[in-house]
């Protein structure tokens, strides 16, 4: 018997980068809005405690797949012995700033603590999540989130279901290098957050390093601020490399989207507030 689950994409509305922590991580503010835009991934479970991918990903090793770390760091954690087939079809583009290698992790745990029944709360899955990467929790967290510390202190917000064209330049960009540049900027915490709209600095610290290194995110901005109805400055999601407008309608979006150039990938997709992994079984304590 097999189920399957959807993982969401993220964009961020805009990244603050405070300061360098001790540790060599940042601490940030940025807002996760979450996208009705899905990879989908199948589980069927299994007696012998195996965990394999067996389909999907192909160019990952099985070993650096993050849904097999997922699954085995669940299953270390939990001392579950059931094992699981995993399968995943890719929609979310890798290496884009869209979240989509921490979306499938996250939604591995909250499906594998369901399928086998390991009743580990949203909490501790949130915490294990950790683990595997910064932006794994919000995806567990399930709501479009205000976040601060390296992105895992998580405030839940209602934003508008506007419409989003994203745009991947088919380039990936390092986080690494990103965060060690010369260009990186900084700003100032702006307090706890009320609305977005409120906020006086709505660019994202990581933009100029992007650019520098990989000079197509700036061409790919430059195209999408010549689009017609769009809310604001096209801004860069994350660490890059998609970018993307805001739309107050569909249809605007969808005119924009059919002019995009063939070089790169685009879609059009909805803010959502809540991910569909919300309403399967996490404990909320």
């Amino acid at each position: 018997m097999s189920s399957t689950w959807l993982a969401p994409a993220k964009i961020n509305l805009f990244l603050h980068i405070n300061n360098k922590r001790e540790d060599g991580y940042h601490n940030l503010q940025t807002i996760f809005q979450l996208l009705d835009y899905y990879d989908e991934l199948k589980f069927s479970i299994t007696n012998d405690s195996v965990i394999k991918r067996i389909s999907g990903n192909e160019d990952v090793e099985q070993s650096q797949d993050l849904i097999v770390k997922a699954a085995k760091a669940l299953q270390q954690h939990t001392g579950a012995t059931l094992g699981a087939n995993l399968s995943i079809v890719k929609n979310i583009p890798m290496g884009g700033g869209l979240g989509g290698g921490s979306s499938d992790a996250a939604t591995t745990l909250v499906a594998l603590n369901q399928l086998w029944d390991t009743k580990l709360t949203q909490v501790q899955l949130m915490k294990l999540g950790l683990s595997l990467g910064v932006d794994v929790p919000v995806f567990i967290f399930a709501q479009s989130a205000w976040a601060e510390g390296m992105g895992e202190i998580l405030s839940p917000v209602k934003t508008p279901s506007h419409y989003f064209l994203v745009v991947f330049i088919n380039k990936h960009t390092s986080t690494k290098e990103i965060f060690s540049h010369y260009a990186l900027t900084m700003s100032k915490p702006q307090g706890k957050m009320a609305k977005f709209f409120e906020l006086a600095n709505t660019h994202n610290d990581c933009l100029q390093a992007a650019i520098e290194l990989e000079a197509e995110i700036g061409i790919a901005l430059e195209y999408l601020n010549t689009r017609a109805n769009y809310i604001g400055q096209a801004r860069m999601s994350g660490t890059g490399s998609c970018v993307f407008n805001e739309f107050l309608t569909e249809k605007d979006a969808l005119v924009a989207a059919k002019k995009v150039p063939k070089k790169w990938m685009s879609f059009v997709s909805r803010a959502i507030n809540t991910s569909p992994i919300h309403s399967w079984a996490v404990a909320k304590r």
